[in-house]
């Protein structure tokens, strides 16, 4: 009869295969990377040094508007590509100088959608 001890103990050691390895290493850059995505855009200036805001723009969608590109009508402000952007639009913010800031995919002057108008006080 052979001598055996009644309660074996015996050292496990979790292994994992490689695959699982790869898996691991795609989710924490996967996991990196939308960390470092979700951080905000920081706002770009308007030539009088004042932010546009940045739930506006991704700081490099907004610029001044010569004065012929925006025409008030009954309606509200008619831009130059024949958009219409109505006063109580959402779109519509102050601007912090007399001039119009267009905010257009790309800066895009030519772009027919609008993500922001900036409009100047008329007491100026």
């Amino acid at each position: 009869m052979s001598r055996r001890s009644k309660y074996r103990t015996m050292t496990v050691r979790p292994h994992l295969p490689s695959t699982w390895n790869r898996s691991l290493r795609l989710m924490l850059a996967t996991g990196l990377a939308l960390a470092f995505h979700v951080i905000p855009a920081a706002a770009h200036q308007a030539p009088a040094g004042w932010q546009y805001d940045s739930s506006c723009c991704s700081g490099v969608d907004c610029y001044q508007a010569p004065k012929s590109d925006v025409k008030e009508t009954k309606y509200g402000y008619q831009l130059s590509t024949g958009e219409l952007i109505p006063y109580s639009d959402h779109r519509i913010k102050r601007s912090h100088d007399e001039y119009f800031h267009e905010c257009k995919p790309g800066g895009d002057a030519n772009s027919q959608r609008s993500f922001c108008l900036y409009v100047p006080d008329r007491g100026m």
